[in-house]
């Protein structure tokens, strides 16, 4: 089994016919590290800001970077607001599931697809002088679980992140027991027991794996925004309640939200928040809604501060 192809709006077909002043490109420049052989593609609006962001938005399961460009707002959205979008494509060409369980893409330097991505990004930070300090991730599904694992792994190199029905990070390795996740380089593109909820943890279990994935790192934690919908059939409900664990572990905040507003965006989501200041970790329930949850682009812009 494995997961399902997201529809990323109800608008999509309109969004398909948008057109951009700029164009898409592929990117077969040499890079750092690439070891799985991840795809590059890179919009560059025909106006940069000064110094400007960068945007990494990962493809769903059955998709492609292409359809990532396709079927978002962000490419339009970066032609307005003057950030760098980089659209990476899934090497697995079986079902284009991101590489979310390996040893080497769960740990920072260790290789797998998140390194290759984030070789995207420093060759896009150096090409285009591009901010450093503001480089951000989002998507949905397997995309949503390819941002925490970038969030997780690279907190050096991601300042935030937005995430649209995940799951925790580690949480396809946390329920494989067979193999020792220090011993084999095996890619599960999916985990029932993560995947259907019966894999839950402690906080501090579940901030462990996060911390393991870089060893004495003692830096700044990237800001985490997450949305799931309650009738998600494909990535159980429960997994958000896992990854509100984990990042509050991580952050170090208590799990009792600091705030709670109903009816937040549309009738039936919540917004919950988490931290002091309100600044840190972000979570929305939608209540009857699928697997094929809407984005809220212009929510994860101002989340991320690329709406300014």
């Amino acid at each position: 089994m494995t997961l399902s192809t997201a529809v990323t709006t109800g608008a999509l077909a309109a969004l398909l016919a948008v057109s951009h002043a700029a164009t898409i490109q592929k990117i077969t420049a040499p890079l750092d590290s690439n070891p799985s052989n991840v795809g590059f593609y890179l919009y560059v609006p025909d106006k940069l800001a000064p110094n400007p962001p960068v945007l990494v938005n990962p493809h769903w399961c059955h998709g492609s970077a292409l359809d990532a460009y396709k079927g978002t707002q962000y490419a339009a959205l970066a032609d307005t607001h003057g950030f760098l979008v980089i659209y990476p494509d899934s090497p697995n060409t079986a079902d284009k599931c991101w590489d979310l369980s390996s040893p080497g893409t769960l740990h920072h330097g260790g290789g797998g697809d998140s390194l290759g991505i984030v070789s995207m990004v420093n060759y896009t930070l150096a090409k285009y002088k591009a901010n450093a300090g503001r480089v951000f991730a989002t998507g949905v599904s397997s995309g949503a679980m390819m941002t925490t694992t970038l969030l997780g792994a690279y907190p050096d190199v991601f300042a935030a992140g937005s995430a649209y029905s995940g799951v925790p990070f580690g949480c396809f390795k946390a329920a494989d027991t067979t193999t020792s996740k220090n011993s084999s380089s095996l890619v599960d593109v999916w985990s029932d027991a993560c995947a259907t909820g019966r894999l839950t943890q402690s906080p501090e279990a579940w901030a462990a794996l996060v911390e393991d994935a870089f060893p004495g790192y003692a830096g700044w934690r990237p800001k985490m925004q997450l949305f799931h919908g309650t009738a998600d059939a494909v990535l159980n409900y429960t997994v958000l309640g896992e990854e509100v664990k984990q990042w509050n572990a991580v952050l170090g905040f208590p799990q009792t939200p600091t705030t709670v507003t109903p009816n937040t965006p549309l009738p039936g989501w919540t917004k919950s928040v988490y931290g002091d200041g309100g600044d840190w970790l972000e979570v929305y329930s939608a209540a009857g809604v699928t697997h094929n949850i809407q984005q809220h682009e212009s929510l994860t812009l101002a989340w991320l501060d690329l709406s300014s």
